[in-house]
């Protein structure tokens, strides 16, 4: 694979063993994936010094916060093993953690990945985990193992390491694993870890959690994957619609809301893509081969392109990259179609034709889920760049304004009380803009946390919350 391949790859609480009714942010991206906590009052101004209502140093991982009632979850890697950890919303106190125990962990890239980069899910009573490394945990909130599924170590495309979430919904336990070995997407009880179905996939790779979408009285899970974006029955897993045109390596997930399902997506190696080309192998040679033997060594390769990413490139693992494995990773990633469209209800079978309302080619991010809020689809993309369609027509409100702060951007932007946050990988960078304006409104830029940033925020009533590489954060209005 390439050097920008990545991972980002997602309340009324009783008691201490009681449950909280109905989490107002259950999964990754909050309900159902969609980013947005209806009836919440954040701050929109905040930072390192202010309105901080706690900050807590918190294990490696990459996984987003989960908030059910007084409790907050994300899973970690810490000096070797992979744990889930319940943190306290009230004062970032950790009030548990339980070890997933594993084998053999999973091959991941040590800047751009973790092992504990899957959020987990929970109905208030229920807490799932997943782990690439070991398979699917379940703990009740006082952090007691309710039972586990054991799955044989995941091996991705390119060593990149996984990164999909599960959701629950139904009773249900929904987990995507779009992996080399045995791609599949599975359905187990929530209660007792039992298998419920099982539908093979096509698509060795993709980072896209599910979403639901209820059409006709009819629930299905929808997820992207290599080449195609399929939608399943929920209690059966009987493959219900397609569309095909996806990107060669799917990070974000669709969203629905307004009658329609929605999807942005880009990577590189769309032959139609005229912002991005490879390198040919000639180039890569002519940068790095200081030996002349026509091969890119690992000492090699920090000249070039693939500075950082040698081992992804690898394929074979015998410390040289050639020309065979250089045009089969061009071939593997030139069968990817970007994109921006939107599904109507109703379809059945292959409905690119049918049922696409509306495409568009323009301001597609690689890992940062869109949003649909304000009668818009709204993305962020790197280099801070902003683009919004209009969620009906698909026409183009604004495309590609730098309106944020520039940088990488691996978390999803997430929406509360008019609004749209967003955060910047590198540097933490936060900008508030306004939702459903014709032109980018910036409601606040706030100073840096100056820490990498990649999991997505968790807004609950009047704060959000922040996992950065070392910390967890709660931000709140100072009263």
């Amino acid at each position: 694979m390439i050097r920008k391949i990545i991972l980002t790859g997602c309340l009324g609480f009783v008691s201490t063993i009681g449950f909280a009714d109905k989490p107002e942010w259950p999964q990754f991206r909050g309900p159902n994936g969609s980013g947005i906590a209806v009836g919440a009052k954040p701050p929109v101004t905040f930072g390192p010094e202010q309105n901080v209502k706690w900050k807590v140093s918190v294990p490696p991982g990459a996984s987003s916060p989960v908030v059910a009632g007084d409790k907050l979850f994300l899973t970690v890697f810490d000096e070797g093993k992979l744990f889930t950890v319940a943190y306290s919303t009230n004062n970032g106190r950790e009030l548990w953690r339980a070890e997933a125990p594993a084998k053999t962990i999973e091959a991941y890239h040590k800047t751009e990945g973790s092992p504990a980069s899957s959020s987990v899910a929970t109905d208030g009573k229920t807490v799932v985990s997943y782990f690439g490394s070991c398979g699917v945990f379940a703990y009740d909130l006082t952090g007691k193992e309710l039972w586990k599924y054991s799955l044989p170590t995941a091996k991705t495309a390119a060593d990149f390491g996984t990164g999909v979430s599960p959701i629950l919904v139904d009773g249900l336990v929904v987990l995507l694993r779009d992996e080399m070995n045995e791609p599949k997407i599975i359905a187990l009880d929530a209660a007792t870890g039992r298998p419920k179905w099982e539908t093979k996939r096509q698509s060795p790779t993709s980072y896209c959690t599910p979403v639901v979408w209820e059409v006709e009285g009819e629930k299905q899970v929808v997820c992207g994957g290599y080449g195609r974006m399929v939608s399943y029955h929920l209690q059966t897993g009987e493959e219900k619609w397609s569309v095909v045109g996806m990107p060669s390596a799917t990070c974000p997930t669709p969203v629905v809301g307004d009658g329609m399902l929605y999807f942005s997506g880009w990577s590189p190696g769309d032959a139609e893509d005229s912002d991005f080309k490879f390198p040919k192998f000639d180039d890569l040679l002519s940068s790095g081969d200081a030996n002349k033997d026509g091969q890119i060594s690992r000492e090699e390769s920090e000249k070039t392109f693939l500075k950082g990413f040698f081992d992804n490139n690898d394929t074979n693992k015998d410390g040289q990259i050639t020309l065979e494995e250089w045009d089969g990773m061009i071939k593997y990633m030139s069968a990817g179609k970007n994109s921006v469209f939107a599904v109507k209800a109703g379809g059945r079978g292959d409905i690119t034709k049918t049922h696409v309302a509306w495409k568009k080619t323009k301001g597609m991010p690689y890992v940062p889920s869109a949003i649909l809020v304000g009668g818009q689809f709204f993305m962020v993309k790197d280099g801070g760049l902003c683009t919004s369609y209009d969620a009906k027509t698909g026409k183009e409100i604004y495309v590609q304004k730098r309106a944020v702060a520039n940088g990488r951007y691996y978390a999803s932007p997430v929406s509360a009380n008019g609004n749209i946050y967003v955060v910047s990988l590198d540097e933490g960078a936060f900008t508030v803009l306004k939702a459903g304006t014709d032109s980018p409104e910036i409601v606040a830029e706030n100073p840096k946390l100056d820490e990498k940033t990649s999991a997505t925020p968790a807004i609950v009533g009047d704060t959000i919350y922040v996992r950065t590489a070392n910390h967890l954060w709660a931000f709140a209005e100072k009263r």
